[in-house]
């Protein structure tokens, strides 16, 4: 029969130890009882991987606090009688099944050839290996200024960029024309190489992209005279920038592989921030157009039509109803920013909202002040 066993006891922590003491912990005692670190426990190491691996994982241990050891995934239950104590289930504990006598010689006489990374990585991080990423060139950004009505409407403009690109003569080969691809002497054309490293639990063997050929188990028989058979290097190129209309000041365009080259790996990213320069007459209030128009206090009594340049550059003409007070506003739909970036019909615009402004004048004649007496006794 399976028994509960104290997991934090064995680890030594607190059931409120946080995710890193916990790992502080197991750290410590795998150093202490490790059978190649002088422990001769071998139970107690398992004990404590075991432990380890319940108590790192969110889920189990929330499993493990609520319904202690009989749980889904539990290591309780264990195979009696000889052999080296082997787990019958091994998805809860990762040295579960694993023979521990194999490595009294292993670690010390020149080291176990397994990455530490996929190894242990598992157990430090509660999760499982991934993938080596693809190499990937370096992101470069930019900051553009606009003019007010290009962000409007959208623009192309072409900018001069210094950035690492792919060689034009090789094409990123790094071979000169005409030659051929050998295979790499260092890594054998595996296009990888082996090192050994000392850690806390012992020696270990990792892996590495060879440096030599850049991965690619091949190099140049003869290299490129432009680029030295680097396949890449620094010049100045010109690149096309599309700014969609309706852009906003601030705003970021992700231009995708027009970023920094790399031999082995796609090329980085290009971002580019875009700065709106302000306008004399209008501004932005999400997809409408802002403007003051100042009128006469006579045009705002009686009513007048005026002309409006627009940003196109054409002409409206607004009729502005009598007795206007300031600060109203007159809303003339479809003329301001495009939406989705079309600019065929009218619903795919916002408005132009036009705010009045009474201009007083800063002296009346005589005439004019006889007049606005009269005004007032007639009690306006």
């Amino acid at each position: 029969m399976a028994t509960t066993k104290d997991y934090y006891n064995v680890l030594g922590v607190d059931k409120k130890a946080t995710p890193d003491d916990i790992k502080m912990a197991f750290r410590k005692l795998a150093h202490k009882y490790h059978p190649d670190k002088g422990g001769t426990d071998e139970a107690k190491f398992k004990e404590i991987t075991e432990a380890y691996s319940v108590l790192s994982d969110d889920k189990k241990r929330r499993e493990y606090d609520t319904y202690g050891q009989a749980f889904a995934g539990s290591t309780g239950s264990r195979q009696a009688g000889g052999g080296h104590g082997q787990s019958e289930d091994t998805q809860g504990n990762p040295f579960g099944g694993f023979d521990f006598s194999g490595f009294q010689q292993g670690f010390g006489d020149g080291g176990v050839e397994f990455d530490f990374g996929d190894i242990f990585g598992d157990i430090f991080s509660g999760r499982g290996g991934s993938p080596r990423a693809h190499p990937r060139g370096r992101d470069i950004s930019i900051d553009l200024e606009i003019s007010f009505k290009d962000a409007v409407f959208g623009t192309t403009r072409n900018v001069l960029i210094a950035k690492v690109s792919k060689c034009n003569f090789c094409h990123g080969s790094g071979a000169k024309a005409g030659t051929e691809l050998e295979k790499c002497t260092i890594c054998n054309g595996s296009g990888s190489v082996r090192e050994a490293r000392n850690s806390i639990l012992g020696q270990f063997t990792s892996v590495r992209a060879c440096t030599v050929c850049d991965g690619i188990g091949k190099i140049p028989k003869e290299k490129c005279p432009e680029c030295k058979g680097h396949g890449t290097l620094r010049r100045q190129e010109e690149i096309k920038i599309n700014i969609p209309s309706g852009i906003d000041n601030g705003e970021m365009i992700r231009m995708t592989g027009q970023g920094e080259a790399i031999k082995t790996g796609v090329a980085g990213d290009l971002y580019v921030k875009v700065h709106v320069k302000s306008h004399a007459v209008f501004r932005r209030e999400n997809a409408n157009l802002i403007m003051h128009l100042p009128v006469k206090l006579t045009d705002s009594l009686l009513g007048t039509t005026v002309s409006i340049e627009t940003l196109e550059g054409k002409t409206l003409e607004v009729k502005i109803p009598p007795m206007k007070r300031a600060e109203e506003l007159l809303r003339v739909r479809g003329n301001g920013i495009p939406v989705g970036g079309g600019l065929s019909r009218a619903e795919s615009r916002g408005d132009l909202i036009i705010r009045l402004e009474v201009a007083l004048p800063h002296k009346l004649s005589g005439k004019a002040k006889k007049f606005i007496e009269d005004l007032k006794s007639e009690g306006l």
